[in-house]
């Protein structure tokens, strides 16, 4: 059985947490691999609703979780929210969630400097959550990054918050923010660290050990493709890399064994937060997607904004992403709409394109080309095969398919585990 790597094909909140839940159902490990707090999956297992943001899917099931290197942690936030589930009758523990020793650490400094930094863009704001994860990855990127096993080291700990300091007081004063003072950041990590070392390992060689023993891994990715810092909607973009490709360099695996790399997308789309969105809608059927889908983010509650399928950015998610296959959520959201519409390309100053450029005035201007097709009277909420499908919801599918050039493998009808029309199983390869 091959591995899958999963990860988001629009803007994030594709209702990954589902699909992930759905597959680490049949997984041995599941592997977070970049991101931080700042995304999260909603899973709803029976009659309680998990909200995760650092902890893998795979812990709600019983299997090991492991936060690999390419994510950046906020020990605080990893603490409450093993307490927040463990009160929710789950069992968190080092024996079943492992963390990569080498994983960057998210300090009190990092939050204040990314909220600093927005107040300071004014009404250009990026629509960062504030929870210091980009300003973590800067620290990665700059060498100063304080990881999980300095904690088991006081005097390189020491040194590498002198360091850490005079970088950022000097951007917080310059920010007219308040600065930080090593003491007591210093107390604070060594007190937390008996509270994280237990969990800290050498990830890599248990996934090496997974490859060789036959076990299955499922890789799960936060965000989306067009939130990717290189290829996404940059500025408006996350601070990690969130195509398939991170998954082996996120996690200490060769490129051969990520397997199998499915996308998420959602029936419609959405976006949080700041940035482009070419098919988005201010009307009320907009407002309705958004009622329907009950469209708030997980992480930070704010409503996100909602708009026709693009699938030109999709077909773009699936080539770079190198998405073999997609599972398209939320389907029942669109029941009852006279009729739908797809975008197939964008007229951007008068030029047609075929793919959502890169530059900032030229993705603003983008205007959605649409295709109208018919929707459906008939319900598709809990279908659990094309069989109990509209046909025009069965042709709506199919010209998704068509446009974006991916196959659909799974279909959403509902939040439950188990509404779930399965066409092809990912981890067959």
């Amino acid at each position: 059985m091959a591995n899958v790597a999963v990860i988001g094909a629009q803007w994030g909140d594709e209702g990954k947490g589902k699909v992930v839940d759905w597959l680490a159902s049949r997984a041995d490990l599941v592997v977070r691999f970049q991101g931080g707090h700042n995304a999260g999956h909603t899973l709803v297992v029976g009659n309680e609703t998990y909200k995760l943001s650092l902890l893998p899917s795979g812990v709600v099931r019983g299997k090991i979780g492991l936060i690999g290197n390419g994510v950046v942690l906020d020990p605080e936030a990893l603490l409450s929210e093993i307490a927040k589930v463990t009160a929710q009758g789950l069992k968190v523990g080092p024996e079943n969630l492992r963390i990569a020793e080498n994983v960057p650490l998210i300090l009190p400094l990092h939050p204040a400097l990314d909220k600093a930094r927005e107040a300071a863009r004014g009404g250009d704001k990026i629509g960062t959550t504030g929870r210091g994860i980009g300003p973590a990855y800067e620290d990665k990127v700059g060498r100063r990054s304080i990881r999980l096993c300095d904690l088991a080291e006081p005097g390189t700990l020491s040194r590498k918050l002198d360091e850490l300091l005079l970088h950022h007081n000097s951007l917080l004063r310059g920010l007219g923010a308040p600065e930080f003072e090593k003491q007591g950041l210093l107390d604070g990590l060594l007190a937390l660290a008996p509270k994280l070392l237990p969990y800290a390992e050498a990830v890599w060689e248990r996934l090496d050990e997974a490859r060789h023993s036959g076990k299955r891994v499922l890789f799960e990715g936060a965000q989306a493709v067009m939130l990717d810092v290189d290829h996404g909607t940059y500025p408006y973009v996350t601070s990690s890399n969130t195509v398939a490709g991170n998954a082996a360099a996120g996690s200490g695996v060769g490129p051969d064994a990520v397997g199998m790399v499915l996308g998420i997308a959602k029936a419609y789309s959405t976006r949080v937060g700041s940035g482009p969105f070419p098919t988005e809608l201010h009307d009320a059927v907009g407002k309705g997607l958004g009622e329907r889908g009950r469209e708030f983010g997980t992480v930070t509650g704010r409503p996100r904004r909602c708009g026709w399928f693009d699938a030109c950015m999709v077909r773009q998610a699936v080539k770079i992403g190198g998405i073999q296959g997609l599972a398209l959520t939320k389907l029942d959201v669109l029941d009852g709409l006279s009729e739908l519409k797809i975008c197939t390309g964008y007229r951007v100053r008068g030029e047609v394109m075929k793919r959502l450029p890169f530059a900032m005035e030229a993705q603003a201007a983008a205007e959605p080309i649409y295709e109208v097709l018919e929707g459906w009277s008939g319900s598709t909420q809990g279908a659990r095969s094309y069989a109990q499908l509209p046909a025009a919801a069965v042709k709506y599918v199919r010209r998704i398919e068509e446009l974006v050039e991916a196959p659909v493998v799974l279909l959403s009808t509902s939040p439950d585990r188990d509404d779930t029309i399965t066409l092809r199983d990912p981890f067959a390869g």
